[in-house]
């Protein structure tokens, strides 16, 4: 019984013995199995040739007298930010109040007929009491290397909507995002900690033709007379839902 009993043991500890060895080498299999994540970096400051050549072509293709649907949407609204940005959360530099920012924005889509590359266009207009920030994007309706084309422009909200609107504020970035592939943008970089802003002097006729664009579909869009009108709206119905402070500071009159 005792040479059993030890046989029995010995056997049990190889047994331990393998299992840890295919469980070694099971682990370095796994590791290698996981997902590589692939970061791609923007080069919005200095785009290569090859990129420049992209977006030359991509605003050249954005029609100068389209023609639209019957069918169009006008939206507006107010929307309140209560975190930080992501940017901002990464650790970049930037301002944030105490409290909770909130915009004000109206979006304007129209509906391209079916000969034209381009599906729709979609223009919003957001106010956030520190920065107004105009977008235009086309959609491209048989994405097979190009899906859709993105116009930013931006102004201090120091001034007024419609001074902003009737200057034609430039565009200061501009970004084509593409099947498959990495997005290419194109972007005014101004001057940071770790250095001088940049020389781009030779991506000037890019963003003069992006300017044109979004010049030309204000017009085509009516941003300049429908923009004010629906922003008001909406300063107009955010004060009749504020109840009248008298009502809610009368003290109340002692009981004789």
């Amino acid at each position: 019984m005792p040479r059993i009993a030890v046989y029995l043991l010995s056997t049990c500890f190889v047994s331990f013995i393998g299992a840890g060895q295919i469980v070694a080498q099971q682990q370095p299999e796994a590791a290698s199995q996981q997902p590589q994540v692939k970061v791609n970096m923007l080069n919005v400051c200095t785009p290569s040739a090859e990129e420049q050549k992209e977006i030359a072509s991509a605003l050249a293709r954005i029609p100068k007298q389209p023609l639209f649907d019957a069918d169009f949407e006008v939206s507006r609204g107010r929307s309140t930010l209560t975190e930080l940005p992501a940017l901002l959360q990464a650790g970049q530099p930037g301002h944030v109040a105490g409290e909770p920012s909130v915009a004000s924005y109206v979006r304007i889509r129209r509906e391209f007929s079916v000969q034209a590359m381009f599906s729709s266009v979609q223009y919003s207009f957001s106010n956030d009491g520190v920065n107004m920030i105009e977008t235009l994007v086309l959609h491209v309706r048989d994405p097979k290397d190009l899906i859709q084309v993105s116009l930013e422009d931006s102004a201090s909200s120091v001034t007024s909507s419609e001074t902003m609107l009737i200057s034609n504020t430039p565009v200061t970035r501009v970004r084509l995002e593409r099947f498959g592939k990495p997005s290419v943008a194109l972007a005014r970089c101004q001057e940071t900690a770790a250095g001088p802003a940049p020389n781009q002097s030779a991506y000037d006729p890019l963003f003069r033709s992006a300017s044109e664009v979004l010049t030309n579909y204000r017009g085509l869009l009516g941003i300049k007379k429908v923009v004010p009108e629906e922003l008001a709206k909406i300063n107009a119905q955010s004060k009749s839902n504020v109840p009248p402070t008298s009502k809610l500071m009368r003290p109340k009159e002692p009981q004789k």
